[in-house]
């Protein structure tokens, strides 16, 4: 009986997951969320903002919008918002947590039901809860990534337009047009404000929010310097491209000297779940006292606390900021 109900549980979780999943908005309908949004906190200091809102409620009358909408009400839900917007997820706030709910649950019930110990479970639970976030946040990496390798060409093409005497909304649409994605979709989104009536300053730092960027960053800061206090601005690019690219230099002797560091700590912390696996493979039953056993339980907790903290430290260390 409690295996058929395990079965039924497992069976709905996934089956939900497979729903969430299938019914998620789309990357048009996410596009148009954010430009409702961008839009309403635009002109909310001359208006009140409520046609605004009513619009961008207006497509949000299902469930699962609701939630997000409930959630952002709490810190952690504009993070999981903030992480979303950074990542370029078609996913809504909504819809991360129930794809993460759905997770926990399903990797639960699988664990309690090959190793029957509820502890066990429990923490893989929490690692299944835990995965969209990690996926989300691997997707925000490499989008950054992305973003900060092809920066430096962009400031020398908007360096090279300026000198040919071409205005800054021009370069701006030429690097939307030449430069590789995802540099090239924000700055569309910041010549399409400008085109709409947003003032350049504030499409500017809009994209810095939706970048979480450092070299962008920079980039915003000269151009907004130079724009109150005047300068050559093409020497002042040129200049800002020198910077970011020893930057980026020196970032990657960084993690050139820690690469050993970093393979260290994958090798210390996975190699003990390989082996376990591996030998259970072998022997079948060979560590069933591990599971089962009071004492073995306590030195199977102790064992994966001390693998987390010794990751956490090694990860600490290779960390240098640049």
């Amino acid at each position: 009986m409690v295996l058929l109900t395990l079965t039924f549980l497992l069976a709905l979780a996934l089956s939900f997951t497979i729903l969430m999943l299938g019914t998620r908005a789309t990357a048009s309908s996410k596009s148009a969320q954010v430009r409702l949004t961008t839009i309403r906190h635009s002109i909310q200091a001359q208006q009140s903002g409520t046609r605004g809102a009513e619009l961008e409620s207006a497509g949000e009358e299902d469930s699962v919008a609701r939630l997000g909408i409930f959630l952002e009400r709490y810190p952690i839900g504009n993070k999981l918002k903030v992480l979303l917007i950074h990542a370029n997820s078609s996913m809504s706030l909504g819809g991360i947590v129930l794809v993460s709910a759905g997770s926990a649950l399903a990797c639960g019930l699988l664990c309690f039901l090959f190793l029957h110990v509820v502890l066990l479970a429990l923490a893989v639970s929490f690692a299944g809860a835990v995965l969209p976030y990690v996926l989300l946040r691997m997707k925000r990496d490499r989008r950054l990534k992305a973003f900060n390798t092809a920066l430096p060409d962009a400031i020398d093409l908007m360096a090279r337009a300026l000198r040919a005497g071409h205005s800054m909304n021009s370069s701006i649409e030429m690097i939307a047009e030449q430069a590789p994605e995802p540099l090239a979709s924000e700055f569309v989104q910041v010549y399409k404000q400008q085109r709409l009536g947003l003032h350049f300053r504030e499409a500017l730092l809009q994209m810095g929010t939706r970048i979480p960027s450092k070299d962008l960053q920079f980039l915003i800061t000269a151009i907004l310097v130079q724009k109150e206090t005047g300068g050559d601005l093409t020497e002042i690019l040129d200049r800002t491209t020198h910077v970011i690219r020893d930057r980026i230099r020196i970032e990657g002797e960084v993690r050139t000297h820690t690469a050993q560091g970093r393979l260290t700590g994958w090798i210390l912390g996975l190699l003990p779940i390989i082996m376990l696996v591996l030998i259970n493979i072998a022997s079948p039953g060979y560590s069933s006292v591990l599971f089962h056993d009071p004492t073995g339980q306590k030195l199977l907790y102790a064992g994966g606390a001390l693998i987390l903290l010794g990751g956490l430290i090694i990860r600490k260390i290779v960390d240098v900021e640049v």
